[in-house]
C-alpha cells in the first residue's frame, strides 16, 4: 500500500464510521429513488452498502420523505444493514427536521447547502435553526456549497470587492473564491451557533476538474475541517469515470480528502452501484485502500487473436467480486490479493509471476497450454476446455491456505 499520509483534519464520527484524522478515506453514494417510497429506498441503500458504500445519502425534500426516513432505517436494520444515512436538505430542511423529530433522530448526518437554505433575512435564521437541530440531536453536518446554487448575496459581495482590486480576478477566480468563502463563513457561523468543529465536514462541488483541484487546495490550506470530495455532475460512462479519477487522484495524492463520491449518471434503469465500484477502484489502484482482489489482464494485440483470455479475465473478475463477501467474513487480508490473466508468452509468464496467482494463456501459434504461477512459482499447466473452472478452483484453494482465518467473536 502507499506510504503517503493524509493531511491532518479534524476527526468526525458519522454513526460508527470515522471521518478525517487518521481514518482511511471513506466512500459515499446517494440513492435516486423517491424517498417517500421507503421500501424501494431501503432496498437501494442496502444494495449500495453491499457494494461497499460506507455512507449513503438520501434526499429529504418533502414531509412524506421525512416521514419515511425512520421506516427506511427500520427496514435496513431488519436486513442487518447498519450503513449510516445522510439527509440531503434544500430550501425546507429547517421545517422538515423540526416537524419530523423521528427523521432528525434516524439520520446520522445532515447535509446543508448554504445557497439553498433560505433567502434574504430568513437565510441566517433558517441556517441557524438547522444547526441548532444538529446540536440537539448530536449529529454532524456537511456544509456543502455548489457552484450551481451559490449564495447570490455573497457572490455579489465578492464581485464588488473584486472590482476594487488593483488586479481583479477573472470570472473563474471569482467563482472559486466565492465557493471557498461561502463554505468557510458558513462553518464559522455553525460554530458560533454551537456546533463543535469536529462535527463539521466541508465540500465545494463543481463540475470542472481544474476548478475542483484549485478549490480544495485552497480549502486544505485555509482550514482543517474534514473534507468531502467529488465532482457535482461527473457525467455518464467513461467521461464521468475519467473526470472523477483525474480530479480526485491529484487531491488524494496530495493528502487532501476524507470522504469521496463519484457522481456518475447511470443508464436508465441501471444500477447505482457503479459509482461505488469506481470509488473503490480509484482508492485501490492508488494504493490507499484495498477492497477486493485486483485482476491484471492483458489488453490484447495481434498475438492474441483468441478471445479466451478476455472471457477468462471477465469471469475471474466476476468470480472474485461474488466470492468477496464470504471471503471477507472468513479471511483476513484477502482483499490485497492480486491476480493476473495474460494472453500470450511475451509478458504472460512475467506478469503472472508478479501476481499472487497468475495464468498465461496461449497466444496465436503457441502450444495450447496455460502455465499457472502462485507467488512467483509455476505450479501447474492447464489444458483443454475446463481451464476456467480449474483456474477458479486454484484461486479458491490459494485463498483458503494463504489468508488467515478470522476468529469468531
Amino acid at each position: 500500500m502507499s506510504t503517503f499520509k493524509k493531511r491532518p483534519t479534524r476527526s468526525c464520527m458519522i454513526g460508527r464510521v470515522a471521518i478525517g484524522g487518521a481514518a482511511p478515506v471513506v466512500i459515499q453514494s446517494m440513492t435516486n429513488t423517491d424517498t417517500a417510497d421507503y421500501l424501494a429506498t431501503a432496498l437501494q441503500c442496502a444494495e449500495l452498502a453491499r457494494a461497499g458504500s460506507e455512507l449513503v445519502r438520501i434526499t429529504v425534500n418533502t414531509p412524506e420523505a421525512a416521514a419515511s426516513v425512520p421506516k427506511i432505517r427500520e427496514h435496513l436494520e431488519r436486513m442487518n444493514c447498519s450503513v449510516p444515512l445522510i439527509g440531503d436538505f434544500h430550501y425546507n430542511g429547517h421545517r422538515l427536521l423540526t416537524e419530523h423529530p423521528a427523521c432528525a433522530e434516524a439520520l446520522a448526518k445532515y447535509r446543508i447547502n448554504p445557497g439553498n437554505v433560505g433567502f434574504g433575512r430568513k437565510k441566517d435564521e433558517q441556517f441557524a435553526q438547522m444547526v441548532e437541530l444538529a446540536c440537539r440531536y448530536d449529529k454532524p453536518v456537511r456544509i456543502g456549497v455548489n457552484w450551481g446554487s451559490l449564495d447570490q448575496d455573497l457572490l455579489a459581495r465578492i464581485m464588488d470587492e473584486n472590482s476594487r482590486r488593483p488586479q481583479p480576478l477573472d470570472a473563474t477566480g471569482i467563482m472559486r473564491q466565492a465557493l471557498v468563502t461561502s463554505v468557510l463563513e458558513s462553518a464559522a457561523r455553525a460554530e458560533e451557533v454551537g456546533l463543535a468543529s469536529e462535527k463539521i465536514i466541508l465540500s465545494c462541488k463543481v463540475s470542472s476538474v481544474q476548478d475542483l483541484i484549485a478549490i480544495y487546495r485552497q480549502l486544505a490550506q485555509d482550514a482543517d475541517y474534514a473534507l468531502h470530495l467529488g465532482l457535482t455532475e461527473a457525467g455518464m460512462g467513461s467521461k464521468g469515470i475519467v473526470a472523477s479519477t483525474a480530479a480526485l487522484a491529484v487531491l488524494l495524492q496530495e493528502g487532501i480528502g476524507d470522504t469521496i463520491r463519484i457522481s456518475l449518471t447511470p443508464e436508465p434503469g441501471g444500477s447505482r452501484t457503479q459509482e461505488v465500484i469506481v470509488a473503490q477502484e480509484i482508492l485501490q489502484t492508488m494504493g490507499l485502500r484495498a477492497f477486493t482482489p485486483m485482476v491484471v489482464a492483458c489488453p490484447g494485440c495481434g498475438r492474441t487473436t483468441s478471445t479466451l483470455f478476455q472471457e477468462l479475465a471477465g469471469e475471474v473478475q466476476d468470480f472474485v467480486r461474488a466470492r468477496m463477501p464470504e471471503w471477507k467474513l472468513r479471511h483476513d487480508g484477502v482483499e490485497n490479493m492480486t491476480l493476473a490473466v495474460m494472453g500470450c508468452i511475451v509478458n504472460g509468464p512475467g506478469e503472472s509471476k508478479h501476481a499472487n496467482v497468475g495464468i498465461s494463456l496461449p497466444g496465436t501459434g503457441e502450444a495450447p497450454s496455460a502455465p499457472v504461477y502462485e507467488d512467483g512459482q509455476k505450479t501447474v499447466t492447464l489444458k483443454g476446455e475446463a481451464i476456467t473452472g480449474e483456474f477458479k478452483q486454484i484461486i479458491e484453494r490459494y485463498v483458503e491456505r494463504t489468508y488467515a482465518k478470522k476468529l469468531k467473536s
